[in-house]
Formats: structure tokens, sequence, C-alpha cells
């Protein structure tokens, strides 16, 4: 998670060597890739979202993805998460259900083949 080091890379206190995310953080600009720095298929990023018990009714949760986007864009909330390394993006419910399903794949293979015990 980028968000913990942001100030202490800002203020000289670590030296940041790489983001594992696809893109530069747009909170440390200077720093490369992972890929760019010469570790190719190396990716790791953090999601953060709101999820909800199954059963909720769609409209409960067109109102609460509504009012957390709504949140999300008033400008001194947005320029406190990008100043923590945090980057807004906008996805629908099923979208991120979808990036959800699509994480517990790989890192289940992270966790299998490093031979992580789950109890």
């Amino acid at each position: 998670m980028l968000t913990p080091v942001v100030p202490h890379v800002k203020e000289g206190k670590l030296r940041a060597l790489a983001v594992t995310t696809a893109k530069r953080s747009p909170a440390l600009p200077d720093v490369p890739t992972l890929a760019e720095a010469g570790v190719p298929d190396q990716e790791s990023d953090t999601m953060q979202g709101v999820l909800a018990p199954t059963g909720t009714p769609e409209p409960i949760i067109a109102v609460l993805h509504r009012e957390i986007d709504k949140a999300m864009t008033e400008p001194e909330v947005a320029q406190k998460m990008a100043a923590l390394g945090f980057e807004k993006i906008a996805s629908t419910p099923d979208e991120f259900a979808r990036r959800i399903r699509a994480d517990i794949p790989k890192w289940a293979k992270v966790i299998q083949t490093a031979n992580i015990r789950v109890e």
C-alpha cells in the first residue's frame, strides 16, 4: 500500500525504488513502476471499496454508490486522497464485483505458490 509511505518519501526520509502498480502514481510521479525498474510481470495494487450484504436491494446499492461517488469528488476529499496516493477509479458496483472475482484466483495462486497456510 502506497499511502503510508508517501509523506515519508516526499520529506526525504525514505527513498522509493518503485511502485507496484501498472502505471506511475500521481502522488510520486518520479518513482518508476517495477516494470520500468526492470522487474516485469510483478504488478499489484490495492483497492478500496464498500461492500453490502448479499441480498441488499438494488435501490439501496444505487443510493450508496451515488452518495459515496459524490463524496469522493468533493474537492477537499479528492485533494486529500490524491496527496495520500489514492487515485479514484470510478466504477459501478458490478465492475467492482467483477474486479474482486478476478483477483481471487490471482491471489489464491500466490498463496499456494508461497505455501502460505490459511487457518
